[in-house]
């Protein structure tokens, strides 16, 4: 009878509680909404996504406490805080992992290295960023694969934004003849690559010696073009065949590397009929 009559005391604090955490979930949702909007405005939309949770959560975290403390009296918001600690200490050991994730999230979005959309590369793993949310990066990668990384490994590792800048430098090298005209073969190739649609007039592009081959002298083709993965391809691609066929149209030769051979005299021997050449390299006699 003692439980029942406490247990029916306890019922106007239980309602009252229950309509308190009604009333913070209510504005925890209004909040995330009016975040939502405000940052999304001003900053990415992964940004206003994750900002808007923490704030909900945070105003909803508030409104649990004060519900806690409305349907058990003897509780003290000073025990509360208390056992906060504790929790928050237990919780911070048993998910490690997943709290550095979140701060690691929460430190990208406001650093802001790369935004959805960038293409970039990090732990040797090139992609489209699709979304940075509070524990994770998804990046779709060129071959069309989806690829979730922890925020953690992100945050501390080199990272490569390959679309961060309007222009991309791209680069090249064909070989010509040692017989043709070094000068005359690099303004071949600049004024080949200056009429491809997609290559960028300033800086200009450039054609230069980098190398004194075997059988050729290295001429390096450098211009500058749209960043992203496909464009850059495409363009290059336009680049090589242009050169390739005004080099063809000047007369000017790209020879493929030439190989000397030197005949052993066991394959001289055997050219004159003196013997047969082993697999070994060696000499067998006429008559074995």
């Amino acid at each position: 009878m003692e439980l029942w009559e406490n247990f029916i005391d306890m019922l106007p604090r239980l309602g009252t509680a229950t309509g308190v955490l009604v009333v913070g979930w209510a504005l925890s949702r209004a909040l995330r909404w009016l975040l939502f909007s405000w940052f999304n405005g001003r900053r990415t939309e992964s940004f206003a996504r994750v900002m808007s949770k923490v704030g909900g959560w945070t105003l909803l975290s508030v409104f649990i406490l004060a519900s806690t403390a409305i349907a058990f009296p003897s509780v003290q918001p000073v025990d509360l805080l208390a056992g906060l600690g504790f929790f928050s200490v237990a919780v911070g050991f048993a998910f490690q992992d997943i709290l550095e994730n979140t701060l690691s999230g929460v430190l990208l979005l406001f650093r802001q290295p790369f935004e959805s959309g960038d293409q970039i590369e990090v732990l040797s793993i090139s992609g489209t960023v699709e979304a940075i949310t509070i524990r994770e990066t998804r990046l779709k990668t060129f071959d069309g694969q989806l690829v979730v990384i922890p925020n953690r490994d992100v945050y501390k590792n080199a990272i490569r934004v390959q679309t961060h800048y309007a222009d991309r430098r791209l680069s090249f090298v064909t070989g010509i003849a040692y017989e043709n005209d070094a000068r005359e073969a690099t303004s071949v190739i600049t004024a080949a690559l200056e009429t491809i649609e997609g290559i960028a007039a300033e800086p200009p592009p450039e054609a230069m010696i980098s190398e004194l081959g075997v059988s050729t002298v290295d001429i390096e083709a450098r211009f500058w073009s749209d960043p992203r993965q496909h464009e850059s391809l495409r363009i290059l691609d336009e680049a090589i065949k242009s050169v390739k066929e005004a080099l063809d149209n000047a007369g000017i030769e790209m020879p493929a590397d030439i190989v000397a051979l030197q005949a052993t005299p066991s394959f001289k021997a055997a050219l004159h009929g003196d013997g047969e050449v082993t697999p070994g390299g060696g000499l067998r006699p006429p008559n074995g």
